[in-house]
């Protein structure tokens, strides 16, 4: 091992002994329970939940330190896709005169208008969360509608231990925090503000749990859960939490939603230590450390299809070395952690591939039922897909200047992670404006991408990633949805040449 790679793996050593302080540091409810001299006798509390398993955070060459520092520029990089959360509401503070108790509090980010929040003993009541089961099988829950799946929360759905004194029965906020710290904006149904609205004080004689969970938890409700898009949204929203708020691994997962099973769970599973629906729990479960991630819709991903978000990605060595609030490794870090998590090698970038084997992937767009409520059938954005295909296939079978690949990424009908692996391995990703191709946020760094982009469907969600990531981005725009397959070929071939094949 050369010098600096020694240096970059001692620096980066040194950075996650760095966060596993500040969490401890942070943190001391999960360091030091409160005493619990004014709880009920044993007998009314069941021991705590054994330890489950966590996965340790994987060491990413594009990471770099979340500081919770309160002079992250107003709209930079950083306050978009880092830790802009930097303003600290403290709701609930430890009643330590009076036994302790629970604790609340919000990072807020004036750049993307949302919180991330956190409390300590805290407990659900999942009876009076009012939504499905979740986690179903598709086909057994055909036609249930959306309203049913999402949740909606009764008075004292979620409650957190006031400790002794006078502090139990009140609600926690008040609409003027509510309207301060978690705006509603757009979203006509903001799930983490109704969690919010919901939680009342309790006193520390009625803090009752069937069960405690004692490694930090994530409280997560999806929107637009079938799709590749908007669960990158919630995946990418989960991660920030968990680095704002200084885990020093992996959290747990409980999803606040009632949505079905689909294949998307396997990257959430693989992301994160544990994945649990919140009805599955049969009664109140307490957490010593529960952390509430905003909703993707407030992330800097969904934001950039309304407002300009200019952040250029780069390197995390160059920006270490050189800060720069226009520019961004914060989606590349993010992407290697969703190839580290599959156990993919998350270095690939800095290997040298012979110009004799080129892999070109093209994402299709097939029929498949993807939820509740679909019929079935993905809508057309490109006409003539299999004739544009079949043409890339036969050219690249007797294209003279390297040896070409030619991948039919069907990705309806493909295991997540070999749908990762088909992404990284790839030098040029070619496809129609669709959800897959929200793939490349882990794609390597020296891919290029090609969309074909119809009248019908332009709109920049890939372009941006692309900017974010600092990928190379080249776009076909069509008149209509029809692709001339010797225009898409002549295209092809120019990159081609661009990276010496």
């Amino acid at each position: 091992m050369n010098s600096k790679a020694l240096k970059i793996l001692l620096s980066l050593f040194a950075l996650n002994s760095f966060s596993l302080y500040l969490y401890f540091s942070y943190h001391p409810d999960h360091r030091h329970p409160p005493p619990i001299n004014h709880h009920p006798p044993p007998s009314h509390h069941p021991p705590p939940h054994p330890p489950l398993s966590v996965k340790p955070w994987p060491i990413l060459p594009s990471y770099l330190p979340w500081s919770q520092t309160p002079n992250t520029p107003f709209r930079s990089c950083e306050a978009y896709f880092g830790n802009g959360f930097t303003q600290r509401v403290d709701a609930l503070i430890p009643a330590a005169a009076s036994g302790g108790g629970g604790w609340f509090r919000c990072f807020y980010s004036e750049t993307l208008r949302s919180s991330i929040c956190e409390g300590g003993r805290i407990r659900m009541i999942p009876d009076r969360i009012l939504m499905s089961k979740g986690g179903e099988k598709l086909e057994s829950v055909v036609g249930r509608g959306e309203d049913e799946e999402l949740p909606n929360f009764e008075d004292g759905a979620f409650q957190i231990d006031g400790g002794g004194g006078s502090r139990g029965g009140g609600k926690l906020s008040d609409e003027k925090f509510l309207d301060k710290y978690i705006q509603e904006g757009a979203v006509q149904r903001h799930t983490m503000r109704g969690l919010i609205d919901s939680i009342r004080l309790v006193d520390a004689t009625d803090f009752i749990c069937s069960e405690w969970i004692e490694e930090p938890t994530i409280l997560v409700t999806r929107f637009e859960y079938a799709n590749m898009f908007h669960t990158v949204t919630d995946w990418y929203s989960t991660y920030v939490a968990s680095r704002v708020t200084g885990l020093p691994n992996r959290p747990h997962l409980v999803f606040l939603d009632g949505h079905c099973e689909t294949q998307l769970e396997e990257t959430w599973r693989a992301l994160f230590s544990s994945l649990t629906y919140a009805k599955n729990f049969t009664g109140p479960v307490c957490f010593r450390h529960a952390i509430l991630a905003p909703l993707g819709y407030e992330t800097a991903l969904f934001k950039g299809l309304s407002e300009q978000i200019n952040c250029k990605g780069a390197s995390a060595h160059e920006l270490w070395q050189k800060p720069d609030d226009q520019k961004t490794a914060r989606i590349a870090e993010f992407g290697e952690m969703i190839r580290a998590s599959f156990g993919f090698p998350v270095d690939r970038h800095k290997t040298t591939k012979t110009p004799s084997a080129r892999s070109i992937l093209f994402v299709r767009r097939e029929d498949y039922l993807a939820h509740p409520r679909h019929g079935g059938k993905v809508q057309t954005r490109l006409s003539n897909e299999r004739e544009v295909f079949d043409s890339i296939n036969n050219w690249a079978s007797n294209y003279s200047e390297c040896r070409l690949n030619v991948v039919n990424g069907l990705f309806a009908h493909m295991a997540m992670k070999e749908q990762v692996r088909a992404i990284q391995n790839a030098d040029v990703i070619v496809g129609a404006h669709g959800a897959g191709l929200t793939h490349i946020v882990s794609a390597g760094q020296n891919v290029v991408i090609l969309e074909i982009v119809s009248s019908e469907y332009r709109r920049p969600h890939f372009e941006l990633i692309a900017m974010w990531r600092g990928l190379q981005y080249h776009p076909i725009h069509l008149a209509g949805s029809y692709a001339d397959p010797r225009l898409v070929i002549e295209k092809l071939s120019g990159i081609l040449r661009s990276i010496g094949c």
